[in-house]
């Protein structure tokens, strides 16, 4: 999320009311003036990521706004109460289940062997040297990169310390409605970041605040894609980089309070969950009280894990269901809808996007596949199937030769691309190596073009920064042509690309297409107080949003620290990047189980 697209549909940012974020421009006396915010449809657009930019919603994969999930569309995100729809359907909680599972989930959990585990990883998780490059410039790069995130985070923990997200310009914090009452989201966001580039004191602080103050005891109501991605995520992380046994507790605790999403006729979850009582509802902007695709389909990982660490079977069953049922459904043109009722199990609507609304759905197929030792032979037959529809369907070349992917709405081309579809430029190559042989260096080549293609996006701005949203049409290529699509709100997925084409490819202009954004941020978005996100790419006088996402500190600068490291810092044969870039270990059974892995209950781990 995003994902309706804020973080995309990768529903990684959920959408922020018109009011709550003002956008705000910091002039030469410091004066702040507000600014409207742009269209609230278009906003809506972007779940995965942020509230800054005043979206309403927030999709997936990495929605859009901040307000939302890779926002707008990257997650889709929580609007006012009373624009909830009816389909609001006050299931009672699965009782039975959480009850049930909490009541073995102590003995469960405390039978998994982190030892076991490690002696199941190929290689050191921080490489043999921490990754540390060879060649100095890099060096000075990567050392370039961990100063931006000592600098965000000192100020998120001097202005905002245990608040969602930091307001850098007002100097304060920020909840936001998209958690569920649940607070601390940059800190718990921040936790493997932290670890991994060494800051092992601002590391030590953000465990301590988890173990005394993360209160899962909420009655509010969250986005269970955003709570998934960044605090499931997050905490199972940092659980496996560190072995620390508190979040192992906290994350087996908070998985439980997941499950009555679960609980409709269809087994899809509805999208928004009051972690108190358990009841759920779909977004009252989704059709027809549909639940998104890139948000149901942002659950596998992270759940599989919770079965993983906890010996509950029922963490996997939920999420095997939701794909035995997107297997029978015909799918139109072998393509996958965003819109699906948990009620009836059909598809409503026939809009079909790999950003917002679509795209984690996508990326956590491949990586199923890859995180169960390439095993999971179904995960790859629906990621191979999807991605020839897609390429079939939605892929295009532009009269300038740049390489795109389409949006379809029931049979029409929309020649849009979201900044939350970028993300596919690495997804596509991370999966080059399983497809069919003879497509192997296709899907390779697909996947730099659409990278290079991401890349223009931010070239053929003022700021070097890359609009939420640009098009191919009427004489547009690579550029926003729309208003209301021009802001960035420090989202990731064009860097994400980068550093996984640097891993497959080793070409250096990955490197130097990555420091270029990092000139750019500092240059447009680093204020005194922290980073924000700004208003218009195309402007050479920058309006800032005002707002530090939390996915800033978890993907954005990972994700550049990554890039100028060496390959055995997390290397990709173990480690499996959740979609706000959490690192999940690979799941090797047969390991587990000769390392003696096994449950008081005489069972192996996912056995």
């Amino acid at each position: 999320m995003r994902r309706i697209e804020n973080r995309s549909v990768r529903l990684k940012r959920i959408f922020l009311s018109k009011n709550e974020n003002p956008a705000v421009t910091v002039g030469s006396d410091n004066e702040l003036s507000k600014k409207v915010p742009g269209d609230p449809e278009h906003l809506r657009a972007g779940l995965k990521g942020g509230e800054g930019a005043n979206v309403k919603l927030k999709v997936s994969r990495k929605p859009s706004v901040t307000h939302g999930a890779r926002t707008v569309e990257r997650s889709v995100g929580s609007r006012a109460q009373d624009e909830r729809s009816p389909a609001r359907a006050q299931e009672p909680a699965a009782r039975d289940e959480r009850v049930t599972s909490a009541a073995h989930n102590g003995e469960r959990a405390s039978a998994y062997s982190y030892e076991a585990f490690k002696k199941c990883l190929l290689k050191p998780a921080l490489g043999k040297n921490k990754g540390t490059p060879s060649d100095s410039e890099t060096l000075q790069r990567r050392e370039k990169v961990k100063e931006m995130m000592k600098f965000a985070w000192d100020n998120y923990k001097r202005y905002a310390w245990g608040q969602n997200e930091l307001r850098p310009l007002t100097r304060n914090g920020h909840i936001g409605n998209m958690f569920g009452g649940l607070r601390g989201a940059s800190i718990v966001d921040s936790l493997d970041t932290l670890y991994i580039m060494g800051l092992m004191e601002e590391y030590e602080e953000a465990k301590e605040w988890v173990q005394n103050n993360l209160n899962l005891i909420s009655n509010g109501e969250a986005s269970l894609f955003e709570v998934n991605i960044r605090y499931v995520g997050g905490l199972l992380s940092a659980y496996y980089l560190t072995g620390a046994e508190i979040f192992k507790q906290k994350v087996v605790e908070l998985g439980e309070k997941l499950l009555p999403a679960f609980n409709t006729p269809t087994g899809i979850p509805r999208g928004v969950i009051n972690l108190g009582s358990g009841t759920s509802w779909s977004w009252g902007w989704a059709s027809a009280g549909s639940s998104i695709l890139a948000e149901f389909g942002t659950l596998h990982l992270e759940f599989l894990h919770l079965s993983q660490l906890s010996g509950n079977p029922l963490f996997t069953e939920k999420v095997m269901n939701i794909r035995k049922l997107l297997n029978k459904i015909e799918k139109p043109h072998g393509l996958y809808p965003n819109f699906l009722s948990p009620v009836s199990g059909n598809w409503v609507q026939h809009h079909v996007s790999i950003g917002g609304l679509g795209d984690s759905f996508y990326e956590y197929l491949i990586k199923s596949y890859l995180m169960s030792d390439k095993t999971d032979q179904e995960a790859k037959k629906m990621y191979y199937s999807a991605m020839e529809a897609i390429e079939t369907n939605l892929v295009q070349k532009s009269p300038g030769g740049l390489t795109y992917v389409a949006e379809w709405r029931g049979g029409i081309l929309d020649h849009k691309m979201g900044h939350l579809a970028c993300f596919s430029g690495g997804m596509i190559g991370i999966g080059a190596d399983d497809g069919p042989t003879e497509q192997r260096q296709h899907y390779l080549d697909l996947a730099a073009e659409i990278t290079h293609t991401c890349h223009e996006s931010y070239s053929r701005s003022a700021t070097k920064l890359g609009p939420e949203a640009f098009r191919f049409d009427a004489g547009a290529e690579a550029t926003a042509t729309r208003l209301s699509d021009r802001y960035y709100i420090l989202r990731p997925e064009v860097i994400e690309s980068y550093m996984y084409m640097w891993r497959l490819t080793h070409d250096p202009k990955y490197r130097e297409w990555g420091w270029e954004a990092v000139e750019a941020l500092e240059k447009h978005c680093r204020v005194d107080a922290g980073f924000s996100g700004i208003r218009d790419v195309y402007a050479s006088t920058v309006s800032h949003d005002n707002m530090q996402q939390s996915f800033f500190l978890s993907e954005t600068l990972k994700y550049l620290y990554l890039l100028f490291s060496d390959d055995d810092l997390l290397p990709l044969e173990d480690w499996v990047f959740n979609t706000e870039a959490h690192p999940l270990p690979v799941i090797r059974k047969t390991c587990l189980q000769e390392h003696g892995a096994k449950h008081d209950h005489g069972q192996t781990d996912l056995e």
